[in-house]
C-alpha cells in the first residue's frame, strides 16, 4: 500500500520541486516591483516541468520526442520573455525579468528530468545574479533598467 501511494505521488515530487525552487526568484522581482513575480515565476516552473512529466510518461522518454518538447517549451517561453520587455524613450527595461523567465523554465524542466541539481544550481546562481549584479553595475556607474 505505501509502495502504491509512492508511485503514485512520486512524479508529484519534480512538480513540487520546481514550484518551490522558483519562489526565491519569483520574490525577488515581485520585491523590486518588475512585471512578472510571484504567481508567473512558480507557474513557469510548474508548467515547464508539466510538460516534461507527461511527455515522459506518453513518450516513454523517447530522445527525440522530449527533444521536441524542450525545444517547444523553450520557444514557447521566448514568448512570455518578450512579453516582459519593454523599450519606452530609448530605453530598455525587462530583460532581466525576461531572462529570469527563461532561466525558471529551464529549472522546471531540469526538475521534469531529474536533474535536480542542475535545477538548485540554477535557482541559486539567479538568485545570485539578480540579488548581486546589480550592486556590482552601480559601484560600475551603470543604472540597472533590468
Amino acid at each position: 500500500m505505501i509502495r502504491d501511494v509512492t508511485a503514485q505521488f512520486g512524479d508529484l515530487l519534480p512538480l513540487i520541486a520546481a514550484y518551490i525552487l522558483a519562489i526565491p526568484i519569483a520574490w525577488n522581482r515581485e520585491r523590486l516591483g518588475h512585471s512578472a513575480g510571484l504567481r508567473t515565476f512558480p507557474l513557469v516552473a510548474l508548467a515547464s516541468c508539466g510538460f516534461i512529466e507527461a511527455a515522459e510518461i506518453t513518450m516513454q522518454m523517447e530522445r527525440e520526442a522530449m527533444a521536441r518538447v524542450v525545444e517547444g517549451v523553450v520557444t514557447g517561453i521566448g514568448f512570455i520573455g518578450g512579453g516582459a520587455i519593454l523599450q519606452k524613450h530609448g530605453d530598455v527595461r525587462g530583460t532581466a525579468t525576461a531572462a529570469s523567465l527563461w532561466v525558471t523554465a529551464a529549472i522546471g524542466i531540469a526538475c521534469g528530468l531529474g536533474a535536480f541539481p542542475v535545477a538548485v544550481f540554477l535557482s541559486l546562481l539567479t538568485l545570485f545574479t539578480l540579488v548581486v549584479m546589480p550592486t556590482v553595475k552601480s559601484t560600475l556607474g551603470h543604472e540597472d533598467q533590468s
